[in-house]
């Protein structure tokens, strides 16, 4: 065996000569894999001018110096590319997704927490969306809620002054009740939201996140960022 059966360390062998070699390749992978970051995991294309230690999921239909390393963990080290196997349960920080992946055999998969022997899992959702509101009574963000998913809480922070003729504050809900997530919420930059459910609520089709305004409708502009917080579930295969 050359090779450590995990993370495909290189090992040193009998009256091998320039031992430092070897090893220092094995550190370097280590560096690599522990704590794992991952720069992405949707590139399919290597990029051009990596860094020493830069790390990625390698996707289905890779090209290039990744061609048929699918499902594999690319390293640059020692400036080329060294392929680890990713194997079922293993997690990463996804860096352009800004979120933990769990590898479940075939696909990193943003949030998941639990995997079953046939690939079912419980996946942990954070949906974030920066709304612009419109003029009116109501302003929607538009499918914001997905279907099949069970929702825990909206958090919210207002990044402009919401505005509007008579207008004292906002709700914020759904089309079967227009405050579900809070009422009396506050208009001025900086001003912050935090509605849960009392228990969590299971949408079985997707639906707007809705905002009503209070005492008066809304001006055009206003910019308050949203955080849809939810679980779904993935099916076992067949």
């Amino acid at each position: 065996m050359t090779d450590t059966p995990r993370f495909a360390l290189p090992l040193l062998e009998a009256s091998q000569a320039q031992k430092h070699v070897t090893m220092n390749e094995a550190l370097a992978r280590l560096d690599g894999l522990m704590q794992l970051t991952l720069t992405s995991v949707s590139e399919t294309t290597p990029p051009t001018t990596p860094q020493e230690g830069d790390a990625y999921g390698v996707p289905v239909s890779a090209v290039n110096a990744w061609a048929g390393q699918d499902g594999s963990i690319a390293l640059y080290v020692n400036g080329g590319w060294a392929f680890v196997p990713a194997t079922p349960g293993m997690r990463a920080y996804v860096a352009d997704q800004n979120g933990w992946a769990g590898f479940d055999g075939s696909d990193w998969v943003l949030g998941l927490i639990t995997l079953s022997a046939h690939g079912a899992g419980m996946v942990q959702k954070v949906i974030e969306v920066d709304h612009t509101l419109t003029a009116g009574t109501t302003s929607a963000v538009s499918y914001a809620i997905p279907g099949q998913s069970v929702v825990y809480g909206v958090t919210g922070r207002v990044l402009s002054d919401i505005t509007g003729t008579g207008l004292t504050g906002f709700s914020l809900g759904v089309a079967a009740s227009s405050n579900r997530y809070g009422s009396g919420l506050s208009l001025t930059q900086g001003s912050w939201l935090r509605g849960l459910t009392g228990n969590p609520l299971t949408y079985y089709g997707s639906e707007d996140l809705i905002l009503t305004g209070e005492g008066g409708n809304f001006d055009a502009g206003g910019v308050i960022r949203l955080a849809l917080h939810c679980v779904q579930f993935s099916l076992p295969s067949e």
